[in-house]
């Protein structure tokens, strides 16, 4: 079995396993036939598994080669909840509640950032450009730019916002604004507006782990920044695949709020 394959079975038992234990809960609560907290808000409490350990790669010029096919980012264990304001929290609250039927990008539309969605994504890195290729959604990418210091004038808010970039050592920092309302940053339904502003650390230690830090600030939405901790883990010898999310949408109850 190729280690794709193995790696869409892992995840496709660990979906199931999460259904399962929801399932089980909303039972043991007394919730059976009544909508209950939708597994996407659930906050996770262990890692998950490392990548394939090995020596960095790097670049002609020596910076570290972001370069694979990586699987989603897993958020790790232990950040704190962020502070929200009064109308976000009641908003997320909400969201939740209503088994994210709302959610913008079961619709099909880019996840924006800083939201991790199932999906392989693709890097390719250059010496003035990386590249996100993503495996779901609507095959949508981002351009993170490293030969500019200022961010664009940006007229029309984006999905993804302007993202700049410079090196610290071997962590590449990125700065990204410009971002319209329009995604959720989870399937918890957490919201944000225009103000948005969002800083990346992506720290690759070796061959199969790449270490991301995302910190989201927006005073239109939270009290304080709000930190979260990731893990992405490479797949080798992987190609991202051809998904189209308008023909194969499997999640019809999410996008009722039907679930029970």
């Amino acid at each position: 079995m190729s280690n794709r394959n193995s790696n869409i079975l892992a995840a496709v038992a660990a979906t199931v396993m999460l259904a399962l234990s929801w399932a089980a809960s909303a039972q043991q609560n007394g919730n059976d036939g009544k909508k209950v907290r939708y597994p996407g808000a659930v906050r996770p409490t262990k890692a998950p598994p490392p990548g394939p350990p090995g020596p960095l790669p790097r670049m002609p010029d020596g910076k570290p080669d972001f370069s694979g096919v990586w699987n989603a980012q897993r958020q790790l264990p232990g950040d704190p909840e962020p502070e929200m304001l009064p109308w976000a929290a009641a908003l997320t609250k909400q969201r939740t509640e209503n088994y994210s039927a709302d959610d913008p990008e079961a619709r099909c539309v880019p996840g924006g950032v800083p939201r991790a969605t199932p999906y392989h994504v693709q890097m390719v890195s250059t010496p003035t450009l990386i590249l996100m290729l993503f495996e779901g959604n609507i095959h949508t990418f981002r351009q993170i730019f490293l030969d500019r210091k200022e961010h664009l004038k940006i007229t029309e808010p984006l999905w993804y916002g302007d993202s700049i970039g410079h090196w610290e050592e071997d962590t590449l920092v990125v700065d990204t604004i410009g971002f319209n309302d329009k995604f959720w940053f989870d399937m918890a339904g957490h919201p944000h507006t225009t103000q948005l502003h969002v800083i990346e650390r992506y720290h690759r230690r070796d061959y199969g782990n790449l270490d991301v830090e995302v910190t989201v600030i927006d005073p239109g939405a939270y009290s304080k920044p709000w930190v979260q901790h990731r893990l992405a883990t490479l797949t080798p010898d992987a190609d991202i695949l051809e998904y189209v999310c308008n023909e194969n949408n499997q999640d019809p109850d999410h996008l009722t709020g039907d679930a029970h």
